[in-house]
């Protein structure tokens, strides 16, 4: 497939893509203009301030501070390549602060935010209409649909990779199964492509590359040429370059920072010794230590418990082992009640109560909905997804990007990485749910193309086939409203 061909929009594509994207740009406006008189005028400690300052679920605005003064702000080892896709539009960005004394940070991640959500859109239809096999109206209609759920909408207008990651997975799909559907391969430079890309914007991503492409060239992908050149060599390079990168820019400066909280805690404990020195009207040596070593494990004591009491690590559950990256895992927090209210609950559905509030900060792990008709939604959206699995259940298409989707769960859900704020991951897999719903609607379409054709339909399943349309249309139309509502209203109020 030719990349200018790729990315060229087609006749049919011109309408629905034009409202995706007057649709994010009303959005995007509208978290620009919330956070404008904060962030346009300044670049001093933009960090911290783009940190306390901006608050929209638990997404961190670390674009907008490397943008103003470009670092390799992200967590290197999850976001090795990262800094350096945006390092052009930081130099955009100084440049125009240089020029004007404005940091249009806000305006620059906003366009690329609506380009992202204007192809993910794209290659979301053709997957519905080349891959699937549905007519234009159904492949709309999935398209929608998966908009339609809150994070997703949510990813592409906030500062942080989500929506850049849901484009990179969404086309390598797209890409992947036009190779099954024509017999072809994944090149050993496709494939390394691929996965720079995906892996590059987060690491873990990159493995569903290399599963796209078992699922693409099947036995061939252990051929030791491909093997080696398009997985083992890859992965080992970007491994190392990360591990460069964070020995380079992170290291001297954590370094540096634990140098600097080392120096002020000595500080305020010589300061704590020296008053009760000062003060005391004890003479025995033995006793005057004993009493300001008392009044420090007070004070340690005290700050401990504070650090306890913090929602970052109340909300955070216990790892399963310390350790560089075990260390995120978590064991505590509760498995089933996280699918429903988080999983399949506030990343389709926003909630009401705590409306996009951070769990590292005040929001509660979880939350429930008000009304039971939330409830019947989320079944609703749960069923079509089995529903449409069972359908589709022949389709090497399908499970490719079911293998995908398995992968987020035995990591967030299995392992429990991220589970406390599992519904921000939600770009990452969530466009599986009506990629396996539309093969419940693909019957309807072929039905179609036989009564042009003449033939006879089958009246039943037909008829059947129409009430999933439309159901899946009142889902959408639903979706859309209740999102949408809640987070004018969260902006705006």
């Amino acid at each position: 497939m030719k990349l200018f061909g790729l990315f060229k929009i087609k006749k049919e594509e011109r309408w629905p893509t034009a409202v995706v994207a007057l649709y994010f740009v009303v959005v995007n406006a509208l978290v620009t203009a919330c956070y404008a008189h904060l962030f346009m005028w300044g670049d001093k400690d933009s960090w911290k301030d783009f940190m306390k300052l901006f608050s929209v679920s638990g997404f961190d605005p670390i674009t907008y501070s490397v943008m103003t003064e470009w670092t390799a702000g992200y967590n290197v080892y999850r976001h090795p390549l990262l800094a350096f896709f945006v390092w052009p539009f930081s130099m955009l960005n100084q440049g125009i602060l240089a020029l004007t004394g404005l940091n249009l940070v806000q305006v620059i991640v906003a366009l690329l935010l609506v380009a992202a959500a204007v192809y993910t859109f794209v290659f979301l239809y053709r997957i519905a209409r080349e891959l699937i096999g549905l007519a234009r109206r159904g492949a709309l209609l999935l398209s929608a649909y998966c908009f339609s759920f809150g994070y997703v909408m949510l990813s592409f207008t906030v500062p942080d990779h989500f929506g850049l990651s849901m484009l990179l997975l969404v086309m390598a799909l797209y890409i992947s199964g036009k190779c099954i559907q024509k017999g072809r391969q994944l090149t050993i430079v496709q494939t390394v492509l691929l996965f720079v890309f995906t892996a590059g914007v987060s690491l873990n991503n990159g493995l569903k590359i290399f599963m796209d492409a078992f699922f693409v060239n099947g036995k061939r992908f252990f051929r030791p040429k491909y093997l080696l050149l398009a997985v083992i060599l890859p992965a080992a390079l970007m491994w190392g370059f990360a591990r460069w990168e964070y020995h380079t820019f992170v290291w001297p400066k954590e370094m540096a920072r634990k140098e600097v909280a080392k120096n002020a805690l000595e500080r305020q404990r010589q300061h704590v010794i020296k008053t009760f020195r000062d003060t005391t009207r004890l003479k025995d040596t033995a006793a005057i230590r004993k009493g300001y070593e008392r009044i420090l494990a007070q004070r340690d004591s005290v700050r401990a418990a504070r650090k306890a009491q913090r929602a970052v690590n109340r909300h955070s559950g216990k790892p399963m082992m310390e350790g560089e990256f075990m260390r995120w895992t978590d064991v505590t927090t509760p498995r089933w009640p996280s699918l429903v209210e988080n999983v399949f609950g506030e990343s389709i559905q926003l909630h009401e109560d705590h409306l996009l509030g951070d769990t590292l900060r005040s929001r509660p792990v979880i939350v429930k909905y008000n009304c039971w008709i939330n409830y019947i939604v989320e079944i609703l959206i749960v069923v079509l997804f089995l529903a449409g699995i069972w359908k589709g259940r022949r389709e090497r298409f399908l499970w490719m990007a079911l293998a995908g989707m398995a992968l987020d769960f035995f990591l967030h859900v299995g392992l429990g990485f991220g589970l406390n704020e599992v519904y921000i991951m939600t770009a990452h897999w969530a466009f599986v749910i009506p990629i396996a719903t539309g093969f419940l609607l693909r019957k309807e379409q072929r039905g179609e193309r036989k009564e042009e054709r003449g033939k006879r339909k089958d009246e039943s399943a037909e008829s059947v086939s129409s009430l999933l349309s439309k159901l899946l249309l009142i889902l959408t139309i639903f979706l859309v409203l209740w999102n949408t509502s809640l987070y004018v209203q969260y902006l705006l109020f």
